[in-house]
């Protein structure tokens, strides 16, 4: 089994910092995505979450979808790219596709 901790970081860097810190006794763990100095996204993983390679895509593709929500970017665009690939390529913020006229893409693999 790839370790879930790196797949999570590898997700998500190099664009976001990540920020792995454990929570409870239970194996909890928080992620953390920050750039600029602020937090994009805070998420809680459980223990079995982080244990099942189907759940943590799911995870960590609901979290892409979530900043890429907040961001402005189309829902239904990004379910139909998250669906008819096993590799989803993340837009990044809005702010930075205006100034060039498109987003340009972050590519995120599990």
């Amino acid at each position: 089994m790839d370790n879930p901790f790196q797949l999570i970081t590898d997700a998500f860097t190099p664009e976001y910092r990540v920020n792995l810190s454990i929570q409870g006794l239970d194996g909890s763990i928080m992620l953390t995505l920050s750039k600029a100095g602020r937090v994009v996204a805070k998420r809680m993983i459980s223990a079995e979450q982080r244990n099942d390679p189907q759940r943590l895509k799911r995870l960590v593709q609901s979290i892409q979808f979530g900043i890429a929500i907040e961001q402005g970017h189309s829902a239904m665009a990004i379910l139909e790219a998250m669906t008819n690939s096993d590799s989803f390529k993340l837009p990044l913020s809005s702010v930075e596709g205006r100034r060039s006229n498109r987003p340009p893409p972050l590519t995120v693999a599990i």
